[in-house]
């Protein structure tokens, strides 16, 4: 459950989610134009929409959530084509990670490297 009054952004355009905390923490402050340590939670999501991360400052470092649907993809609020990023409430954070806003998409198998 995410804080009342708990500001959330979400970057509208695909991130690549191999980039860790500086280089989304560089796409706040350039992209969204909010410094990273605010207090804010920040959304990225991935090209196929099957993963997103999140990152927020805990008061101590940064900090990094990183989820990964095992089917279909995250269903995003509709926003005005053109803009980076866009204020959404918390309750829609929360219902986007527990699956709530979630649409089937096409199945792909993921290659297992455990034997």
């Amino acid at each position: 459950m995410i804080p009342q009054g708990t500001e959330v952004f979400l970057a509208t355009g695909p991130v690549d989610l191999r980039w860790s905390f500086n280089r989304l923490a560089g796409i706040v402050r350039t992209v969204v134009g909010r410094p990273e340590r605010s207090g804010a939670l920040f959304v990225f999501v991935g090209k196929r929409k099957d993963a997103c991360k999140v990152l927020f400052f805990d008061g101590s470092g940064l900090c990094l959530f990183y989820k990964r649907l095992d089917v279909g993809v995250f269903r995003l609020p509709e926003f005005t084509p053109g803009v980076t990023s866009v204020a959404i409430e918390g309750w829609v954070l929360d219902a986007l990670l527990d699956g709530v806003a979630v649409e089937p998409g096409p199945r792909r198998r993921r290659k297992n490297h455990f034997h």
